[in-house]
């Protein structure tokens, strides 16, 4: 989930404040590069899972396009939303290793063929860009002052870059998380059924016969909110919810598709807060997961489109002190030149 305590190591810390949660899932990943034992990070982003962390322990996350990166030898959660991503400190690095990784790959029919681009070789200034801002994600209500004053501070350093900075609405904000949620635990509940403790997974050391070996392996192997998502995610797939909710979530996919490139039809680049709030302390939103949800509020909009999105360092938390980031979405397979856009704005 988005806080990186429910693993069976123990909670992840922030290095920025180990009281704090790092963000998630990759935190671990986000922690790594944060106190600099590593340069480059992996992680998997389905709904902002890369970029978060990333945002929370003030480093840069990359999630590319849907299919860019090969998702051969990832534990799948969210099939169709899934993509490896990238943390770093500079944008140079995310790019290096994303042309290394990236393109074809036999063990992989979701790859892209599409060539790939010198991603590290593309890094020199854009021209003058147009840039929409989300207007109602500036003004939701869940949006931290300090952040919305973090985000409008990036938003000045974009136009004195030369760059057209342009309010755009976008209706379908407050239907990502529950669209999302619909969607990502159906799949979920598909790809986990494998970890039954007779193919995949832990088996039950204490299991008599074949039903508590498939019983008690996954109510022993799954932790709390993987069990949450899986009941929530077989239950929309039931025979009498099906249209209710899984159906009705596909549509709102199309449509958040749709708006988005419409916006892009017109600009050439979406800006957007990465999280609504600074790393929140240890041990919050344990008991209250639909908090934890939120926090994916402006994250999860690439990856039911299937766009690439960077969440790069903004100016740290006024009252915390904590850092912050925010977000470039471009239009599909613009890799290079969104890689190019934050370079310019980490740097400048």
């Amino acid at each position: 989930g988005s806080t990186n305590e429910t693993s069976i190591y123990g909670p992840t810390r922030n290095a920025a404040d180990p009281q704090r949660v790092p963000g998630g899932s990759s935190g671990g990943a986000a922690v790594a590069v944060q106190a600099d034992t590593c340069l480059v990070a992996l992680g998997s982003d389905t709904g902002g899972s890369v970029r978060q962390p990333a945002a929370l322990c003030g480093v840069i996350g990359f999630k590319p396009s849907y299919g860019r990166i090969s998702r051969h030898g990832l534990l799948a959660y969210g099939s169709s939303f899934d993509q490896i991503g990238v943390l770093a400190r500079s944008v140079a690095d995310v790019a290096l290793v994303c042309e290394t990784i990236a393109g074809a790959d036999e063990y992989d029919g979701s790859v892209s063929q599409r060539p790939v681009p010198a991603y590290s070789q593309h890094l020199t200034p854009p021209s003058p860009k147009r840039i929409a801002y989300i207007r109602p994600a500036l003004e939701h209500p869940e949006l931290d002052p300090d952040v919305r004053a973090s985000c409008e501070a990036s938003l000045v350093k974009l136009r004195e870059l030369g760059h057209q900075v342009v309010a755009v609405d976008f209706d379908l904000l407050d239907y990502l998380i529950p669209a999302y949620y619909v969607l990502t635990t159906a799949e979920a509940s598909s790809n986990l059924a494998r970890y039954d403790g007779i193919r995949y997974g832990y088996r039950s050391p204490d299991a008599k016969n074949l039903l508590e070996t498939y019983q008690k392996s996954r109510t022993e192997g799954f932790g709390r909110e993987v069990k949450r998502r899986i009941m929530l995610g077989t239950f929309v797939l039931s025979s009498g919810y099906y249209d209710a909710y899984y159906t009705q979530a596909q549509k709102v996919r199309r449509l958040i598709l749709d708006q988005l490139n419409a916006i892009f039809a017109v600009h050439d680049f979406i800006f957007l807060p990465t999280s609504p709030s600074p790393a929140w302390p240890l041990g919050q939103s344990l008991d209250d997961p639909v908090t934890m949800y939120l926090s994916d509020i402006f994250t999860v909009a690439a990856n039911m489109a299937g766009l690439p999105a960077i969440s790069v360092p903004s100016p740290p938390h006024a009252t915390t002190g904590l850092p912050l980031g925010v977000q470039l979405m471009g239009p599909a397979f613009a890799e290079a030149e969104l890689l190019a856009l934050a370079k310019q704005l980490t740097e400048s």
